[in-house]
């Protein structure tokens, strides 16, 4: 698979951007450029145009004046914006062709301003939002069980110590779904990173806003009849239990019980 080459220019590193209302779920966080300017505002509207499925995987974008008049921008701002665009698997530049939406399989899901364009304005932000967290659901099935079944056999006393904080910290915000969201994402992150594999640990922190998001609406289904959060609580601890005492197949699946109730939340949150 070629690999688009990467931008000449990058965008300026990014402020810290205000904090939102507490208990409201947020959009992932921007990657580490500040998309401003002429270049920004043909980064993000060509990009949510791309997600949304304005432009078609296979279908050509509008040809380069077309652009330029659009968005009252200079040649190099169009090139070196669609370069950024480019870079982050969601266009094909070819000369006498044209620039080409890639297929959807081809983008990079985990480029956070890619991830964030899911969670867009418009229509099609719902199901957008729907179908990318129900995907997380299913790759957190895959991968979580056995980051917790390593975590048993590798975690260090410090990783421990962080678990079972992470456990305490969910007991204590049982009354607070905004901190309890945190917290839960927080015991999440200490299990990857006592599992002690670098692409695990890489993978935590790309999706680790994603994990606060969807946490933050599953907790809008907790606490009915059948799905109070001192359950969820206890399926964390068990987790905690199984890697304290270093046994893999328990934590396993325990993790499992985990990820399976949260979909079943995510999923009452979602209808």
């Amino acid at each position: 698979m070629d690999r688009p080459s990467t931008p000449r220019r990058r965008p300026e590193p990014e402020t810290a951007e205000p904090s939102e209302g507490a208990g409201e779920p947020r959009a992932p966080r921007r990657s580490g450029y500040r998309i401003s300017g002429v270049q920004g505002g043909i980064i993000t509207e060509l990009g949510r145009a791309i997600v949304s499925g304005r432009f078609a995987p296979g279908e050509l974008l509008p040809r380069e004046p077309a652009l330029i008049a659009e968005f009252a921008a200079s040649r190099p701002s169009l090139r070196e914006a669609l370069k950024v665009l480019a870079a982050k698997g969601l266009i094909e530049m070819r000369q006498k062709v044209g620039t080409r939406v890639r297929p959807r399989d081809l983008w990079n899901m985990f480029d956070s301003d890619v991830l964030a364009w899911h969670f867009g304005e418009g229509p099609s932000a719902g199901p957008q939002r729907d179908a990318m967290l129900r995907d997380l659901i299913e790759l957190r099935q895959v991968i979580e069980p056995s980051a917790a079944r390593f975590a048993a056999g590798r975690a260090s006393m410090d990783d421990l110590r962080r678990l079972r904080q992470g456990v305490e910290a969910m007991e204590a915000a049982v009354g607070d779904l905004s901190a309890y969201a945190r917290a839960d994402v927080e015991f999440h992150m200490a299990v990857f990173a006592a599992a002690h594999n670098a692409l695990l640990a890489s993978f935590a922190h790309l999706v680790a806003d994603f994990l606060q998001l969807s946490f933050s609406i599953q907790q809008e289904a907790l606490n009915e009849a059948d799905n109070r959060i001192e359950d969820d609580v206890r399926q964390h601890r068990l987790v905690f239990d199984a890697i304290n005492r270093g046994d893999g197949e328990a934590a396993a699946l325990a993790m499992r019980d985990v990820i399976l109730n949260g979909k079943n939340s995510l999923l009452a949150a979602l209808e």
